[in-house]
């Protein structure tokens, strides 16, 4: 009797031990200075994080395509398409009602409406269009190569604008404005499908956008705050700039989504403290089963081919893209911090770190540069 009872003791001390060995590891001050503005620039350099032109000629580099050669006729006549209804069945919608260009180029629900109000069967939301172009592959299980591509699918969806080739074509020849200046431009292929969404894609790479973020990393010191270029060291000492690099800060690559489930009781904690990783060992948890993500499953989309397969989001303007995660679960840019950092990262960041992470994305706020295109 004796016996088990001391191993039953043990037992007990061993687990308990077992669940708070990381309060028993030595941890760093939580104090941390920041490097010097032009390290943390050249760093931030290094790593990928490149800033958006001021000049057209510039922007050239990063969003001209030669299957669509852009020219201000050509993006004249996208930006007219682009905010024209006639290309929706019952012209009430355009490509502006989802992706609206002054407030953060979506349209802040949880999920498209489109043809006759009905939602996206999937319940996505729209993604950004602002510096989409920058962007490897388009919708969230990238599935397009490009703005030209991806326009071809809102206007076709029956849920959203619940138009054929056929008819676009013809509401478009019906124009007789519209026919001149696809003369001018098409002059070989004239009004197609095609033609009528190369025009859009090509309004949509004069879309970039540049904030302050752009101005540091210009040179210029005083563009962000001191909490703000914590959060970039921070950003990108833990690991966010693997996935969110490039000058649109997103959208580079296909990456599965969510790396750590925590399906058991039990979970795991490390934390970030002063440049270094740290376990701190387990907590409880409300075991999560075979949940499909750390937030309600609404739609079922579970990204390409069913595999998990996400679209790395663009991060410019994303404090001014809310409801946030394909269906948007997620009100709250903090929380959308705080998941990403511990279902992708492993990482538990206190709300000190998820604030200085939020200043630092709250700098890549902007809004369209307006180039002078001749």
């Amino acid at each position: 009797m004796r016996t088990h009872l001391t191993v039953l003791i043990i037992s007990i001390i061993v687990f308990a031990l077992y669940f708070k060995i990381g309060f028993l590891i030595p941890q760093p001050s939580e104090s941390f200075r920041v490097p010097e503005a032009d390290l943390l620039r050249k760093e931030a350099m290094r790593r990928g994080l490149k800033p958006v032109p001021v000049s057209w000629h510039d922007a050239l580099h990063y969003v001209d395509n030669p299957d669509n050669p852009l020219s201000a006729e050509k993006i004249a006549l996208g930006q007219r398409l682009y905010f024209d209804p006639i290309l929706s069945k019952d012209r009430t919608i355009n490509c502006a009602s989802c992706h609206v260009l002054g407030d953060g180029g979506d349209d802040d629900r949880p999920t498209a409406i489109g043809f006759h109000n009905q939602p996206n069967p999937k319940h996505l939301n729209s993604p950004t269009v602002l510096n989409a172009a920058l962007a490897k592959r388009q919708f969230w299980d990238g599935r397009s190569p490009d703005v030209e591509d991806q326009a071809k699918g809102p206007i076709q969806a029956p849920f959203e604008m619940a138009m054929t080739p056929e008819e676009v074509v013809r509401r478009v020849k019906e124009d007789a404005s519209y026919v001149e200046m696809f003369k001018k431009v098409f002059p070989v292929e004239g009004i197609t499908f095609d033609t009528v969404t190369k025009a859009i894609g090509a309004y949509e790479r004069t879309l970039l956008t540049r904030g302050s973020f752009d101005r540091f990393l210009e040179g210029d010191d005083s563009a962000i705050s001191e909490k703000a270029k914590t959060g970039l060291d921070l950003f990108m000492r833990i690991g966010c700039k693997g996935c969110h690099t490039g000058i649109s800060v997103g959208g580079q690559s296909l990456q599965i989504f969510p790396l750590r489930r925590y399906n058991s009781i039990l979970a795991p904690e490390s934390r970030f403290v002063n440049g270094e990783r740290y376990f701190a060992g387990f907590r409880w948890q409300k075991a999560r089963g075979d949940e499909a993500y750390p937030f309600p499953d609404i739609g079922g989309f579970h990204g390409r081919n069913g595999q998990f397969l996400f679209r790395v989001p663009i991060l410019r303007n994303v404090t001014r893209t809310a409801p946030y995660f394909h269906n948007g679960s997620i009100e709250k840019i903090e929380e959308a911090v705080r998941i990403m950092a511990r279902h992708q990262l492993g990482l538990t960041l206190s709300d000190e770190q998820i604030g200085q992470i939020v200043a630092f994305l709250e700098t890549l706020e902007g809004d369209p540069v307006g180039y002078h295109i001749q």
